[in-house]
């Protein structure tokens, strides 16, 4: 590959790849083989896993306009490039001649990007628009689900993707004040100020900022709709890498790995033999080291899974 190390000091101070050693080791790459990045973020596992190819091929997916443009910094011919929510990997797998990968890694987690851009609104550090979408065309920010969605789906929101202890009265909460519409992320802090534990405020916004940025990308539904993939597109012998940031996701990730599902229980032929695609290689998920952790404070609730297809 030609300019990598330039490539490469591009993407980490655009956003710094978590636990990207044990990433690579859980995906165990052949340097012949087709492998798919489908949360390109700022590319840094990307540009890990093309070092480590020789004739074989990338497929990244991303979302977002920034990625894009990020991804544009790479010049390799191993490296192909898709704007769109992995949900469709599989479509966008076939329209680019693969229908068999030899192992998929997923990132979960938000990019340092877009977390440290304002004008996105993911922020709990910083005034901006209530948007949160991940890709900018989207129809539902999150200032709508706060002005429009009734007290009821509040409710069920903030308790099902924040965990808040107190979902009703924080859905109670926004009703009361959107006499004038929520615009700013400093707004919505305003309106649940009074509800949020004392001394642990910091962790509660993160908790609600989470729980629209959920529902404003349908990152469950996405979610489900990958991992269902997954075996399908997958080689025997592949791996599956997962890392995760929130019990909700590890919780769905764990499921598939063990069950073939994200919901229900394993289902077994007639001769009993388990029906599911996967076999977990971590029972426990790989957490980040404390080093790592004192680097980079968003890989401190990571938690990575790593399967192989059977």
């Amino acid at each position: 590959m030609s300019n990598t190390g330039n490539e490469q000091r591009t993407t980490s101070r655009y956003h710094q790849p978590v636990m990207l050693r044990e990433c690579l080791e859980g995906l165990q790459i052949k340097p012949e083989g087709i492998y798919v990045d489908v949360t390109f973020g700022g590319g840094g596992h990307s540009m890990a896993i093309l070092e480590n190819l020789k004739e074989g091929k990338l497929i990244a997916f991303d979302q977002d306009e920034d990625a894009r443009k990020q991804a544009e910094n790479i010049s390799s011919r191993s490296f192909t490039f898709c704007q769109t929510n992995f949900r469709y990997m599989k479509q966008y797998l076939k329209l680019n001649g693969v229908t068999q990968v030899d192992g998929i890694l997923a990132d979960l987690g938000i990019s340092s990007h877009q977390i440290d851009s304002p004008g996105r609104g993911f922020s709990t550090r910083f005034e901006g628009p209530l948007d949160m979408r991940m890709d900018q065309q989207g129809k539902v920010t999150a200032a709508k689900i706060l002005n429009e969605y009734s007290e009821e789906n509040l409710h069920k929101i903030f308790g099902m993707y924040g965990e808040l202890k107190n979902a009703r009265t924080a859905a109670k909460a926004i009703v009361m004040a959107r006499s004038k519409p929520l615009v700013t992320t400093l707004d919505l802090k305003l309106a649940l100020q009074s509800i949020a534990p004392r001394g642990k405020e910091n962790k509660y916004f993160a908790q609600v900022f989470q729980a629209l940025r959920i529902e404003v990308n349908e990152e469950m539904k996405a979610l489900e709709d990958f991992l269902h993939q997954c075996g399908d597109v997958m080689k025997t012998g592949g791996r599956l890498v997962v890392m995760s940031y929130h019990s909700l996701e590890d919780r769905m990730v764990k499921n598939y790995i063990n069950t073939g599902k994200v919901f229900g229980e394993l289902e077994k032929d007639f001769y009993g033999n388990p029906i599911k695609p996967f076999q977990s290689i971590n029972r426990k998920p790989i957490e980040a080291s404390e080093e790592e952790v004192n680097e980079n404070k968003r890989a401190r609730s990571a938690k990575l899974r790593v399967a192989e297809k059977i």
